[in-house]
């Protein structure tokens, strides 16, 4: 457990909020992008029960980036600059979230909520006792909600990879996916990861968070008939060069970000009052 935690903003020395700031940013990002990528299947999905859990799914991701953008506002940031008003390069999120769906193909948005899922496990358990108590406080309600995400994927996954056609699908997905999931793994600034670490934010550092996710994904998807991108020694892909995580996002994300802030520009905002409702009070 993290000692010298601390849960007043004006507490922390200029170096502990900035890592505090560049973790949120991190998580946030990650969360906002995905669920705008899977309101893309609404009324697509093959089913309708899965077309209205992925749109739950969706909201869950958008709450869960609200709980960290929220965090943030204690720096002074308003929501506006968050999000509407941010440059696109600053947007910190891993690349995988942003990538548009292949035309069509189920498969993809299933192998991407796994992999991101499975991810988002490990991570969030790695911040159960940060130093920074506001973000431990809200691990546990985000935590439920993604046990629900990964067993809709792990679910779908079992039934897709029992016909050839859909284990081809799945292959195909993880093969353009799956190099693009590592990077959320990767850190936004090094300095800044030293500085969460030594802070006692995450229990784990990101190197060992990915061997462990390693550990999960590729046995999974060996036991499925897919073959994960990976050496015969267990050696992973090497990132794409635009993996998003430094600010090197692919050319989709600033047509994505045209089409996120395009309704707050056209009005000629100066302000928004907030993306959703408080999770916290949405039920």
């Amino acid at each position: 457990m993290a000692t010298n935690q601390q849960s007043d903003p004006d507490e922390l020395t200029d170096r502990q909020q900035a890592a505090v700031e560049t973790l949120l940013f991190s998580l946030a990002d990650d969360e906002f992008v995905l669920a705008e990528r899977y309101t893309e299947w609404q009324v697509r999905a093959p089913t309708l029960e899965s077309d209205l859990a992925l749109s739950n799914i969706a909201q869950d991701e958008l709450g869960h980036a609200r709980l960290w953008y929220d965090l943030l506002t204690e720096f002074d940031y308003t929501e506006s600059e968050l999000l509407f008003e941010r440059d696109p390069a600053d947007f910190t999120h891993a690349a995988l979230v942003e990538l548009p769906f292949a035309d069509g193909d189920w498969a993809d948005a299933i192998v991407r909520s796994y992999l991101y899922d499975t991810a988002e496990q490990l991570r969030l358990a790695a911040l159960e006792d940060a130093a920074y108590t506001p973000i431990a406080d809200r691990i546990g309600k985000i935590r439920s909600e993604e046990a629900y995400h990964r067993e809709h994927a792990e679910n779908w996954l079992e039934r897709l990879c029992a016909d050839p056609d859909g284990r081809a699908n799945v292959q195909a997905a993880t093969d353009r996916l799956f190099p693009h999931a590592l990077a959320l793994f990767e850190p936004v600034d090094a300095e800044h990861e030293a500085t969460i670490r030594e802070f006692g934010l995450r229990s784990e550092s990101l190197a060992d968070l990915r061997e462990r996710w390693l550990s999960i994904t590729v046995p999974l998807l060996d036991s499925l008939g897919v073959r994960p991108p990976v050496s015969a020694d267990g050696s992973p892909p090497e990132l794409p060069v635009a993996y998003g995580r430094g600010g090197e996002h692919t050319e989709q994300w600033p047509v994505l970000h045209a089409e996120l802030t395009r309704t707050y520009r056209e009005l000629d905002r100066t302000n928004t009052r907030t993306i959703t409702n408080d999770p916290d009070h949405a039920r």
